[in-house]
């Protein structure tokens, strides 16, 4: 069942664009990895890197997120931006049928060559993560070597 694919993309325009995604949703029912399919999309949060002339501004979208549920570190120049959330909803009435908590875990790391470890500033604020982060003063290690 796994090789079966009912629409060919490449020649099928049409769904794309008249029924926005309607084909890959088609496509992922019929893949082998239903369905536990994962998306970069999904399972993750956008992220944008400015790099200015003295420092790195990271702008993470992060709605319903409370900053106890951010932890953000920076290591070798990898800053690393771990959301983990763990939501119950408290119901007083112990005569439910069906009770559903969900717990998940997200995590971006991005690598930026000259980022400074101190004075680094981090604020969340309707539903944006903004990061600052100064960048190490240059230093010149070129050397002039003379040939004989």
């Amino acid at each position: 069942m796994a090789g079966l694919i009912p629409f060919n993309r490449k020649k099928n325009d049409l769904l794309r664009s008249e029924f926005g995604d309607f084909g890959s949703m088609l496509d992922d029912f019929f893949s082998e990895s239903f369905p536990f399919r994962r998306s970069l999309e999904a399972d993750t949060f956008k992220v944008d890197v400015e790099d200015s002339e003295k420092e790195y501004i990271v702008h993470a979208e992060l709605p319903g997120v409370n900053k106890e549920e951010v932890h953000l570190s920076l290591e070798d120049g990898r800053l690393r931006i771990l959301v983990q959330r763990n939501e119950e909803k408290e119901d007083n009435n112990k005569n439910y049928i069906h009770r559903e908590r969900r717990v998940c875990s997200m995590e971006r790391n991005i690598f930026l060559a000259e980022a400074g470890e101190e004075n680094i500033k981090a604020k969340l604020e309707h539903g944006v993560l903004k990061i600052e982060i100064p960048k190490k003063p240059h230093v010149d290690t070129s050397r002039k070597i003379e040939i004989d």
